[in-house]
């Protein structure tokens, strides 16, 4: 079903904003009622529409509503050292030792390097992770990394201008020198790409060896304050920005 004017289908869209925890039943009418809520693309002005909230595409000042959770969406800090994987037959430290207690099955979008620590999202919703984690919607990943030696201006343009390594060219997004000293630099690098370490071969092609590596932020969400080896739930808006991203891949899926 889609929308729908029907008296006996569907939820009330002012309900489906309420569960939604934009705003209570009342309040949410009044938001309709000023033109700030829109569904597949229409306006809607009068009270009383009945929606499918699983498959009808709510936006309230431009922002998506997720539809109610049927799937987990959480952020780990993955440690420096653990193997982005559910299980190792080598026995060393993996995902599922951060998720002990939880009784549904997640599994990792992507993945980072076992000597990679940051920013890793985890769900049971295969569609949402296969569609994340394909190229064609090119969402941006930010990478801070401590690299050896002082990087140069020149030597950060010459990566904004981009680079060949052995399998193909490399352009960033962004490049950005954060800090310095004597023997070591701080580098922001923002790419679209998920190659077999890339970051890492990016910067060592250019002279400098990456010493530690750490994922911030994935399409919209950020690593924040969330310390290491600690899990959180997506938020609402994260989540709606992530699913514009994967329904249109032309949508901006950047910072």
């Amino acid at each position: 079903m889609s929308q729908t004017d029907d008296n006996t289908e569907g939820v009330r869209l002012q309900k489906v904003l309420a569960q939604a925890g934009v705003a209570s039943r009342r309040a949410s009418e009044i938001m309709i009622s000023e033109g700030r809520v829109e569904v597949n693309g229409n306006l809607v002005t009068e009270q009383g529409l009945r929606i499918d909230p699983d498959h009808d595409v709510v936006r309230v000042d431009g922002s998506r509503i997720p539809p109610p959770r049927r799937h987990a969406y959480l952020v780990i800090n993955k440690p420096r050292g653990v193997v982005s994987t559910m299980d190792d037959p080598e026995g060393r430290p993996t995902l599922s030792d951060y998720l002990v207690g939880r009784r549904d099955r997640l599994f990792h979008v992507g993945r980072l390097d076992t000597d990679t620590e940051g920013l890793l999202i985890l769900t049971n919703d295969g569609d949402f992770a296969h569609k994340l984690a394909h190229p064609r919607f090119r969402v941006q990943k930010t990478y801070l990394a401590e690299v050896s030696g002082v990087v140069e201006k020149s030597t950060i343009a010459k990566l904004r201008k981009g680079i060949r390594l052995e399998d193909g060219p490399v352009k960033p997004d962004s490049v950005k020198l954060v800090s310095w000293a004597k023997d070591r630099s701080m580098v922001q690098i923002v790419l679209h790409e998920g190659r077999n370490r890339i970051v890492r071969r990016t910067l060592e092609s250019v002279g400098h060896p990456v010493r530690r590596l750490s994922r911030t932020q994935l399409g919209p969400v950020r690593l924040g304050r969330l310390g290491v080896g600690e899990l959180r739930d997506l938020t609402s808006d994260e989540l709606g920005t992530l699913l514009d991203v994967i329904s249109d891949p032309s949508s901006s899926s950047g910072n």
